[in-house]
């Protein structure tokens, strides 16, 4: 795809799980040596395995280990990596740790820190937005000065202009966690109040602001990749409204939403590509990356954020484009030109399940434990095909713990048509073990199965709703 000059000797993977295993796999294919690095947790966890070296940084806790900068700055120094990627989740959007790594001479494999703290902060990525039109979800366009009591006049000024229901939002969150829905005035003093709080306890910032409640949401995301050479490319939309406790289950490319089928559809995927370039340009985005809208029934996208790093869904996009975009990181990171991917034709469709410890029953609470027996459709873990990938973090013997995210694995399947592609998923989960684990599996199915599915008719509260018909 692209020349092999100025690639990395070794590469240091900052996370765990499966996202570690699927780093190591292209490092290995690009002959870049991996160092893992491990909790006392995840002694034996098959990402440590997988790696040509592996570091130990911390007890269990993620605070003490995965989180803790300075044990992973020393890993680096210890193994001697040039690179560090990442992954998802914990540092991976902290500029913190960009600086940190850049400060011992280490490459930072995700956008400079600049962009990381333009991004991190949802009122400076709104003003990113407004700044270059592309639309964010009417709300406030600062922060709500809750200790003053005009703060909270000037709140209730501003839902009455934007209407209810509406949303407290934390500045600081994500993954719902300090966001409340409000139904009308007598509610939102004491939302505010909440969502500062916990925004606080959980992000260290007690800021909030408002947006008006979309209904019927639909989560459409666009994937984004820009080299240091200002080039920057759209490669494609997911859909992702499958979503419980506000994180999401399911993500399809492309996204079957009928706002976006036949030629005015396809003139409104376009300008949704050109709004989130629009948006990453704006800050000398460097990297992949993903801009996240909400649409609502009628078809209207609104700006909600930038997740600045590689996606957990992002195998739909490179089910139906054939690219690598792990490879294409390592590369725009190493200082190399990107090919012209404009060119690249999407072909088919994708969709990939979140295997998750968890019971859909009870609210989908986790649900960890050791993992006895593990069998896969495809095989025996890591499944690579055209049609069919399986990436787990787990292996027979492996432990669920309570200390991280209880998914399990990814079960990624493309067809030539969505049908196919939905045909092929359940095939794929029907042929899926894992024991004695309790897990969402068997919901994922009737998810699939289900006429709104299958009609493309849901939005971000169909899981919950389904859940509760059970």
């Amino acid at each position: 795809m692209l020349n092999k000059e100025a690639m990395f000797d070794k590469v240091l993977i900052a996370n765990r799980g499966e996202i570690a295993r699927r780093v190591i796999r292209t490092c290995k294919r690009l002959g870049i040596r991996t160092v893992a690095i491990y909790s006392e947790a995840d002694a034996d966890a098959p990402h440590v395995r997988d790696a040509d070296e592996a570091v130990l940084v911390g007890p269990a806790p993620a605070k003490d280990s995965y989180l803790h900068i300075d044990a992973i700055v020393a890993a680096l120094k210890s193994t001697g990596a040039n690179a560090v990627h990442p992954g998802y989740g914990f540092l991976s959007e902290k500029s913190a740790f960009a600086r940190a790594v850049a400060e011992v001479g280490t490459v930072f494999i995700g956008p400079p820190p600049s962009v990381l703290d333009a991004f991190g902060d949802k009122m400076k990525a709104r003003h990113v937005a407004l700044s270059v039109g592309t639309s964010p979800v009417p709300g406030t366009d600062e922060p709500i000065a809750i200790d003053a009591p005009e703060g909270v006049q000037d709140a209730k000024n501003v839902a009455a202009k934007v209407g209810y229901p509406i949303v407290v939002k934390a500045v600081g969150g994500g993954g719902g966690i300090g966001m409340q829905v409000v139904m009308d005035e007598s509610g939102l003093e004491r939302a505010l109040k909440s969502c500062s709080d916990r925004g606080k306890a959980s992000f260290a910032d007690a800021r909030v602001y408002l947006e008006r409640y979309v209904k019927e949401p639909r989560h459409v995301e666009v994937q984004v990749l820009c080299d240091a050479h200002g080039q920057a490319f759209a490669l494609g939309e997911r859909e992702c409204s499958v979503q419980r406790r506000h994180q999401k289950i399911v993500e399809e490319s492309p996204s079957a939403a009928a706002f976006f089928a036949g030629d005015a559809g396809e003139k409104r995927r376009q300008a949704l590509y050109d709004a989130a370039l629009r948006v990453v340009k704006k800050v000398g985005y460097v990297g992949a990356g993903t801009c996240e809208f909400i649409a609502d029934d009628a078809g209207n996208l609104f700006f909600l954020e930038v997740n600045a790093r590689l996606q957990v869904e992002h195998p739909v996009t490179e089910m139906v484009t054939g690219l690598d975009l792990v490879e294409l990181q390592l590369r725009v990171a190493a200082g190399q030109k990107l090919p012209d991917l404009s060119e690249i034709r999407k072909n088919g469709h994708s969709i990939e399940a979140r295997i998750y410890a968890e019971d859909p029953k009870k609210g989908f609470i986790p649900k960890p434990g050791a993992v006895d027996e593990l069998r896969w459709a495809g095989g025996a873990g890591d499944v690579q095909s055209p049609s069919l990938r399986v990436e787990s973090g787990v292996r027979a013997g492996s432990k669920v713990t309570p200390y991280y995210d209880p998914m399990i694995a990814k079960v990624v399947a493309w067809g030539k048509t969505r049908d196919l592609a939905i045909a092929e998923l359940d095939r794929a989960l029907a042929g899926t073990v894992i024991a004695p684990l309790t897990t969402n599996i068997a919901f994922v199915r009737k998810l699939l199965a289900s006429e709104e599915f299958r009609a493309a008719r849901y939005d971000t509260k169909f899981a919950e709703i389904l859940a509760k018909r059970s």
